[in-house]
């Protein structure tokens, strides 16, 4: 018969014990570089080539991918709720006005995952492959490389709502952006450096014209906006137009650049949460400092997009590999 301290330390050893399994089971392994590397050792050259014919054509869909991979990862997290269709039951968050018709490059990622499928079939995620799409495109429009450390699984949900709560408006302010993008675990630094992808691609009209007619009950033009830039984009955007055509976001839409920042000093950010990025005392150093060293905000923009594709990710066997990146299996 044991004793009372047998009895007693058989119970410390259960628990210990306990929170060891329970601690285990709830252990998630890291993303790594060169994940695929046995599995699927084409996995990255599938989707970099994939990127490269797409882009060729049509170089506006390096902005597209570059977003999109963004959008995903502060809406649930980089774990592709991106890509899926809405169903009968359900709308997605691609249907949401901040995605669509905003983002391009759906078919890009669809065609990687068939040739994927074809090669290494439920091996590689539509979230990684993602990542990868938007590091390729980065190279493409701006010579920008990095490593992306891989292993994320897919979500099995997508829902409207959560884009309004969590993706960033073109109408916030300096602190707005700051408070929003350190909820995702991001830095000051890292959102100004990241609010650079706006050197490339395109903006409709409806998200700045506030700025163009009715800016507030003092003044009807954004006194933050330099005056001819602001009458280049009256004429691109009529007051009294039905259409939302597009606009570039900075002088050189196509090359990922410093050139955003530049831009900035001269008065001509496209929306009101890009020319706020110098104006407030909270971020002008950071945006006068990038606009100055070009290659190192190249070095760091590299750093903050990892960072950034590493939020709140899927990995071991949490979520899914999906079979086709629109739907769940």
């Amino acid at each position: 018969m044991m004793n009372s301290k047998c009895i007693g330390l058989a119970l410390y050893c259960c628990l210990i014990l306990s929170i060891i399994v329970s601690t285990m089971g709830a252990y998630s392994p890291p993303l790594k570089v060169g994940y695929y590397r046995r599995s699927c050792p084409q996995a990255e050259s599938i989707v970099r080539n994939a990127v490269k014919k797409a882009v060729s054509k049509n170089p506006g869909l390096a902005a597209g991918l570059i977003r999109m991979h963004f959008h995903d990862c502060f809406v649930r997290g980089c774990e592709g709720s991106i890509l899926l269709d809405s169903t009968p039951n359900n709308l997605a968050e691609r249907t949401h006005p901040a995605n669509n018709p905003s983002l391009r490059g759906f078919e890009v990622i669809d065609k990687a995952k068939s040739k994927l499928e074809a090669v290494c079939p439920n091996n590689v995620s539509c979230s990684d492959i993602l990542a990868f799409a938007a590091r390729d495109s980065a190279f493409r429009a701006g010579g920008i490389y990095y490593a992306v450390p891989s292993g994320r699984r897919d979500g099995r949900e997508s829902v409207f709502d959560d884009v309004t709560n969590n993706l960033p408006l073109a109408s916030f302010t300096a602190t707005e952006l700051v408070d929003n993008f350190a909820r995702k675990g991001l830095s000051l630094d890292e959102m100004v450096t990241l609010s650079g992808a706006h050197s490339i691609g395109v903006s409709h009209c409806s998200s700045f014209s506030d700025r163009l007619y009715k800016f507030n009950a003092t003044h009807s033009q954004d006194p933050s906006m330099d005056p001819k830039y602001a009458s280049f984009l009256k004429r691109k955007c009529l007051k009294s137009s039905s259409q939302d055509p597009t606009v570039n976001l900075d002088s050189t839409p196509r090359h990922l650049d410093n050139q955003y920042y530049k831009d900035l000093k001269y008065k001509r950010g496209l929306l009101t949460s890009d020319q706020t990025l110098l104006t407030s005392p909270l971020t002008s150093k950071n945006a006068w400092y990038n606009a100055k060293f070009g290659t190192t905000w190249r070095a760091k923009y590299a750093a903050a997009m990892v960072r950034m594709g590493s939020i709140e990710v899927l990995t071991g066997t949490e979520g899914e590999i999906r079979k086709i990146c629109r739907v769940v299996n």
